[in-house]
This record gives C-alpha cells, sequence and structure tokens, in this order.
C-alpha cells in the first residue's frame, strides 16, 4: 500500500476487503456446519456474495488494467507499515495486561510487560527506520553512479563518433568489439558488419608478394611491456570497396598487466599521398625554374668580373641583357608561386570599382604588342562601352596572361581577337586564338598549378604554369568563372570569363578642361606636326592630362617658340616640309639655351632607320601609336629631368641598398641612406629635412612603424610624402598606421627599384606642382606592377627597342 499509487490502492483495497470477507465467511460456515446451525440465506451467504462482488469490481478498475500509471510515487517506505503491525500487536498486549490485572497479578508484572513491549516495538521500528534511510542512501549511490558511467559511456561514444579517423578495437581472441563511423564510413560498411568478426581476416591486407600479414604483429598478441609504444598496423583493406590505401596505428589495453585487447586507429592516405606527389612536382618543377635563370645570371656575371670580355663591348652587354631578362624570369616565377599562395589562401584582398572595360583590354594589349610583334602576331581588341565592376590591376593581369598564352601558341601571321559580350548582369570577355588548340582532357587540367598541355612546352616556349592558376582564382574572386573552349588540336581555342556589370558609370577620373587650372611655364608642351589634324588631337589628349600645348606645323616656327619659351618637352614629328623634325632636333641640341629640352619623336620612321636621330631623342614612338601612350611617354620624360630633392633611404640590406640609392642618384636626387631606426632618428636630429622618405619596415633594431610614429610627432616632416618599400604587402587596415603625407607602397620582388624611383618622382612632381594631374593625385596607393602570367611576357617598353639609352646623356 505505501508503494503504491492513489489510483492503484482502490483496487487493492476491493480485492483485500473481498478475500477477508469470503474467508470470514468460509470459517463462520465451517463452524457452523459443525454445530449443526448452518442454514442457507444467512449472513454467511451474504460474505460469499460480498466478497466475489468485491474481487469482481477490482478486476474492472481502470488500474488494474495494465495500462501505464500516471503519477506513481516514488519507492515507498517499511516504517509505515511495521509502525502500524507493532501498534496492533502493542494494543493486543495492552489487552491482555489489563485482563490479567483482574486476575491479581501483581502491578509490577503489568508494568515490566508493557515496559518490554514498549521497547521492543521502539527497537524494531528504530531499525526499520535505519534500514530504510540506508537503502536510500545506497540507491541514490547506485543511481549516481549510474548516471556517470552513462555519461561516460555517452561521451566516449561522442568521442570516438567525433574523430576524423577510423577506430577500432579488438578482444583478446581478435574479434572486433566496436567500430566508429568514421572507420565504418572509410571501409565501406556498416558498425554491425564488422563487430564480432575476426580483424585479422577482415582488415590486414597481405605484402606485396601476397603472403598474408603474420599474426604475431598484433598487439594484442604481444609481450606485455610497462613502456609499449603504439606500433605501426601496417596497411588496411576495406572489405567491400577501395577508397584508396590506408595507414593505421595500433595500442594495446591494459588492466595491470594483463592485456585486455587493442585499439586501432587508421586513415585514409590517399589525399596525403596525392599532396605529396604535388609536392615533388612543385620541387622538381621550381627547382628547375630557379636554377636555369640563376645559371644564366651567375655565369654572365662570372664572365664579367672575370674581364674576360674587357676587349668585347658588344658581348658584355648582351651578358649583361642575359642577366637582366634572367633575373626579371626569378623575380616573375617568385611572384606567381606568391600570387597563387595568396590568393588561394584568401588572403589578397581585392580593390573593386567601376573601370570601363575597353581601358582595362588597352592596357592588356599594350602589355603584350612587344612580344607579339616579336612573333608577328596581331592583337585586335572589339571595342565594348560596358563598365565591370572589378580589380583593374588583377583584370589585366588576367588578360595579360590570356593574350600572353594565346601569343605563345599561335602561328606567325595569325591574329588573336579580344571581345566583349553582355550577358545578363555579368560581360563574358574572350580570347580567341588561332593556335594548336587544346584536347578535351586537358580543358580542365591546364588550369592546375605547373600543367601545360605538353610537358615541353615549359622549356620550348617558357611560362612557369602557374597563369592560368592565378587567373582564375582572380576571376573567381570577382564573383565569375573562368574557362577554355576548344575543339582540339589544330582548331585554335579560346579562354573565356566572365566579370560582373558595373550598377553605374563611374565618374570621369579627369576632370574636364580648365584654362585656370592648368599647369604653369614648366608644364607647356610644344606639338610640331605638319597634320593640323594630329596637332589638334595631340593638344586635346595632353591638354585633359592638365599640359598647356603650343601647336606648330612649321618646324622654324616650333625653333622659334622652343628658343624664347623652352617648354616642358616637344612632341616633334620628323616628316615635314621646309625645316624638318630631322634638323630642327640638330638645331636644338646644338644651342646651349635648349640642349637640355625633352624631345619625343613621333614619326612613321622606326628608331632603327634613324639611328643618329635616335641618339639625340629621348624617347620615340612609332605612328599609329595610342594617345594615352603618348600622354604617359610625354610625362616620363619631362619626369627624367634633373631633380634636386633630398630622399631618405631607411633599408637593412647593404646591397638593395646601395642599387636604390644609387638609381635615385642617377637622376639628380640627393640621397641619405641609413640602416636602422637608430640611424634614421639621427639623421633626422642633425638637419636631414627629407622631401620623401623610403622605408623599409623590418629593421635590426625596430619595426619601420616606429619611425613613422617619430615623423607624426615632428611638425616639420609629419606630411612628407612616404614610400613603404618592404618585402611583404601590407594590408588594408595596416595602412592607416603608415600614412603621412602622399604614400605609396611597393612590394619587393614585385617592384624594382626602377618602380621606387618613378614613385619618388611623382611624389616630387606633386608636392612641387610640377607633375601633371596624374602625378598630383596619387594618394595612397600601391605598387601596381602586373605579374605576368603563363605566357611570361616580358614587361614591354613603351617603345619598339633601340640601341640607345633610355635616359640620354646631357
Amino acid at each position: 500500500m505505501t508503494r503504491s499509487g492513489t489510483a492503484e490502492r482502490v483496487p487493492l483495497v476491493l480485492a483485500g476487503s473481498g478475500f477477508v470477507l469470503y474467508a470470514v465467511a468460509d470459517v463462520a460456515f465451517a463452524l457452523l456446519s459443525a454445530q449443526g446451525d448452518f442454514t442457507f440465506g444467512s449472513p454467511v451467504d451474504a460474505g460469499w456474495a460480498g466478497g466475489y462482488v468485491a474481487i469482481a469490481v477490482a478486476a474492472r478498475h481502470p488500474a488494474a488494467s495494465g495500462s501505464p500509471v500516471v503519477d506513481r510515487p516514488g519507492p515507498g517506505t517499511p516504517v509505515l507499515g511495521t509502525v502500524v503491525t507493532f501498534l496492533l500487536f502493542f494494543a493486543a498486549a495492552l489487552v491482555r495486561v489489563v485482563q490479567a490485572s483482574d486476575q491479581t497479578l501483581p502491578w509490577i508484572a503489568n508494568t515490566l510487560w508493557v515496559a518490554v513491549l514498549v521497547a521492543v516495538v521502539t527497537r524494531q521500528i528504530l531499525v526499520v527506520v535505519d534500514n530504510e534511510s540506508l537503502r536510500h542512501g545506497l540507491e541514490r549511490r547506485v543511481q549516481d553512479r549510474t548516471a556517470q558511467l552513462r555519461s561516460l559511456a555517452s561521451e566516449r561514444e561522442r568521442t570516438l563518433e567525433s574523430v576524423a579517423d577510423g577506430i577500432y578495437g579488438v578482444d583478446t581472441t581478435g574479434r572486433v568489439t566496436f567500430v566508429n563511423a568514421a572507420a565504418a564510413y572509410t571501409l565501406g560498411v556498416t558498425a554491425t558488419d564488422l563487430v564480432g568478426h575476426d580483424a585479422h581476416a577482415t582488415f590486414h591486407a597481405p605484402g606485396p608478394d601476397g603472403t598474408p600479414c603474420p599474426r604475431r604483429l598484433l598487439h594484442h598478441r604481444s609481450p606485455p611491456r610497462r613502456h609499449h609504444r603504439h606500433r605501426r598496423a601496417g596497411p588496411l583493406r576495406a572489405p567491400r570497396r577501395q577508397r584508396g590505401p590506408r595507414r593505421g596505428h595500433r595500442q594495446p589495453l591494459r588492466d595491470d598487466d594483463t592485456i585486455r585487447g587493442a585499439v586501432v586507429v587508421f586513415r585514409d592516405v590517399t589525399e596525403r599521398r596525392e599532396v605529396e606527389r604535388i609536392k615533388d612536382e612543385f620541387v622538381s618543377v621550381v627547382s628547375h625554374e630557379l636554377r636555369t635563370p640563376l645559371t644564366a645570371i651567375r655565369g654572365a656575371l662570372t664572365l664579367l668580373d672575370s674581364d674576360a670580355l674587357a676587349d668585347s663591348p658588344e658581348q658584355s652587354t648582351r651578358m649583361i641583357h642575359i642577366a637582366l631578362t634572367s633575373s626579371e624570369r626569378l623575380s616573375r616565377l617568385v611572384d606567381d608561386i606568391l600570387d597563387t599562395e595568396r590568393l588561394e589562401a584568401g588572403t589578397t584582398q581585392l580593390h573593386l570599382t567601376d573601370h570601363p572595360l575597353d581601358t582595362l583590354v588597352t592596357a592588356a594589349v599594350d602589355q603584350v604588342s612587344v612580344l607579339a610583334d616579336d612573333a608577328g602576331i596581331t592583337l585586335h581588341a572589339a571595342r565594348c562601352p560596358e563598365t565591370v565592376r572589378a580589380d583593374a590591376e588583377r583584370i589585366v593581369q588576367t588578360l595579360t596572361n590570356l593574350l600572353g598564352n594565346a601569343v605563345r601558341f599561335s602561328p606567325a601571321g595569325s591574329t588573336v581577337h579580344v571581345t566583349a559580350t553582355p550577358v545578363g548582369d555579368l560581360v563574358e570577355i574572350r580570347v580567341d586564338d588561332q593556335g594548336r588548340g587544346i584536347p578535351p582532357d586537358k580543358l580542365e587540367t591546364i588550369f592546375r598549378r605547373f600543367e601545360q598541355v605538353d610537358a615541353s612546352d615549359t622549356r620550348e616556349r617558357g611560362g612557369s604554369g602557374l597563369g592560368l592558376t592565378i587567373a582564375r582564382s582572380i576571376v573567381e574572386g570577382h564573383g565569375g568563372r573562368l574557362w577554355a573552349v576548344s575543339d582540339g588540336e589544330g582548331t585554335g581555342s579560346s579562354f573565356r570569363f566572365t566579370l560582373h556589370r558595373a550598377a553605374t558609370h563611374p565618374e570621369p577620373t579627369t576632370p574636364p578642361h580648365d584654362t585656370a587650372g592648368r599647369p604653369g611655364r614648366a608644364d607647356q608642351v610644344i606639338v610640331v606636326d605638319d597634320d593640323p589634324y594630329v596637332v589638334d588631337v595631340l593638344r586635346s589628349v595632353l591638354e585633359q592630362r592638365g599640359y598647356d600645348v603650343v601647336g606648330h606645323t612649321d618646324g622654324q616656327a616650333a625653333l622659334t617658340t622652343v628658343r624664347h619659351h623652352p617648354p616642358a618637352a616637344v612632341v616633334l614629328d620628323l616628316a615635314m616640309p621646309g625645316t624638318t623634325g630631322t634638323e630642327v632636333l640638330s638645331d636644338l641640341r646644338q644651342s646651349a639655351a635648349t640642349a637640355d629640352v625633352p624631345v619625343v619623336i613621333l614619326s612613321a620612321t622606326r628608331p632603327h632607320d634613324a639611328l643618329e636621330t635616335a641618339a639625340l631623342a629621348d624617347d620615340w614612338l612609332v605612328k599609329p601609336v595610342d594617345p594615352d601612350r603618348i600622354a604617359e611617354t610625354v610625362r616620363d620624360v619631362i619626369r627624367r629631368q634633373p631633380h634636386h630633392g633630398r630622399v631618405l633611404v631607411v633599408e637593412d640590406h647593404q646591397d638593395l641598398r646601395t642599387v636604390v640609392a644609387t638609381v635615385l642618384r642617377n637622376a639628380g636626387l640627393v640621397v641619405t641612406t641609413v640602416s636602422t631606426v637608430r640611424d634614421a632618428r639621427a639623421a633626422l636630429a642633425h638637419g636631414a629635412d627629407p622631401d620623401v622618405v623610403v622605408l623599409d619596415l623590418t629593421l635590426p633594431d625596430g619595426d619601420g612603424r616606429d619611425l613613422v610614429a617619430d615623423l607624426r610627432r615632428d611638425g616639420r616632416l609629419r606630411r612628407v610624402p612616404l614610400v613603404v618599400y618592404t618585402g611583404t604587402e601590407v594590408s588594408t587596415g595596416e595602412r592607416d598606421d603608415l600614412r603621412l603625407g602622399s604614400t605609396v607602397f611597393l612590394t619587393k620582388g614585385r617592384a624594382a627599384p626602377d618602380a621606387v624611383l618613378r614613385s619618388v618622382l611623382d611624389l616630387l612632381d606633386a608636392a612641387t606642382g610640377r607633375g601633371t594631374e596624374d602625378s598630383e593625385d596619387i594618394g595612397d596607393t600601391e605598387d601596381r606592377a602586373a605579374p605576368h602570367g603563363p605566357a611570361d611576357p616580358p614587361e614591354p617598353d613603351r617603345h619598339p627597342p633601340d640601341p640607345r639609352p633610355r635616359t640620354r646623356n646631357r
């Protein structure tokens, strides 16, 4: 009763009452029958009937149906039952004592009887209470321990299931006792297929010669050792399907010094072996690609250093050219490798802005034009008015890679076409060539690292095999797609990629021409051409760049203007009636007042056909030429004029510091070089107020950022222009901590010392008002030297090669 619920007690009481009534009636029937007084219809019959009714009602009660009991109380206690039982016993004893007291029993005996009964009843109740308390305590401990064991078992199961490696256990007989999900998946079976089976026969693969794996290698058969370490379990095999080679390790399970079984941990090593294969190929290719230019550089420099070519200037020049070309090839390979790693790791930040697609295509075509001219291939870019949302440098790099590939694999006399077609919210750009084509099974593999259609392509046609990998990573970083299309060998190929169209067209990068905003006389350019239309076109182009342009169609009139008002530069055509361009250039060089005026030749004649005239010119462009290229060339020749700005170079590498300083000094700059933060602070303290600072961030005694912080606290130098020239790319977030005045960020390896000179000259021109609008608004920029792709085309000059130096000796 004490362990039953309220609903259960009703049928229990009914059943008990029914049996009591039946028993009393049966006893009464026996007594009456013995005395001969029993008659039917007496109260005895009512007791029988009542008993049967009570039992029937109890059987029909809902609590007796076997359905689950709701609100069942917790385990009952026997204390109440014990108390009730002994109270009844005690009451009966009291009654007996009272009856005995009427028969002259002494009162002392009655008192002793009562005391004994009280003591017995109390002791029994206390024993029952104590036993009940002990039982509850033991039950709680068992429940707690059971919960702990259940939690540990659950945690162990979760741990095994969460491990990516396959794990299974065996007992001392070698049969599988458990298998985690990773093991079952790797082996291609379910856990129930493995548990209970012999592990040796199921898993252990035979040796290379077909001999079975010896059972002595099983851990549960190994002799017990106190300091037993895990051992290699050897190759494993899958019972049903092969997913690749597997390698495992095993560890015995011990209870003191008794081995109870073993645990085997294994993994699928297919991907690891593939990574090792790719790594080996990578090392092999990179070693070859690095050693080849290094060998050429070392050989050329060894010949020059030994004075073996002292009597042969032409051979010396050729050796210098070989060393320079090889160093550029080496630098491109390193850049490609770094670009690949950064793009795949997602650490390269894309600076997305709106750009006219024609501008990007034209920039890429210009970079590959010299390579195409040397190969006898025509580049044709169809105009497209679309504007795309892109990182200009990276997309030009992608186009350069694709165009370089097309030029390399196209026959002489063919044409490479660049077209663009809007497709919904995207623009599809295509680079089509008439080359040898790509086999169908290579259309996807060529985008892998160091993959070529033919293994000999790297040796015969150059390239590192990384360009297409870089190009695809760049396009995918823009949210686009890059793929190749070809009908097979001999049919040409088409490389296509998509970019997102810009929501709105960008604002013009160059503001409308404003007479009040023109540069002064120091930026006047004189254009001399016998065709007035050409003069007007060049005037418009140069004026949009901020120059003050004076046009002439007569050579003699141009000479008069130059003599009275020396300009910043002269753009000169050679073939003119009357006084020819050659005569104008010769007269300018013979006069001390005009000998230093920069002259850009714009002619249909190539410099190779007019060597004497080419030697007097500062630069040479062959008609027809892109107007933007003319403006850039004019800017360059003006910037080559001697500067007298002061530059502080902070660089710890001695050789690089010497090279950078030499390049800057050759441009007429006053250079102070230091190698540490302490020396830089000392130079600034002694009055070396630079106009520009060239700063490496990693220095022996500190960080370049410390020097930037010092300059910010200096009222004179807190806005000084800065060129950060360091070995690692500076993230966008770090640039805020490095910005002083106008700041340029260059990365060693991607930007040669010549790029440092160009940046320094741009900053000086912007600070002095000498430069054009392009140089005045350089702001916070980074190096834009587009790395070469698979074609690895050399960085083209702005004009065809000529035998004279780029900067004329004055």
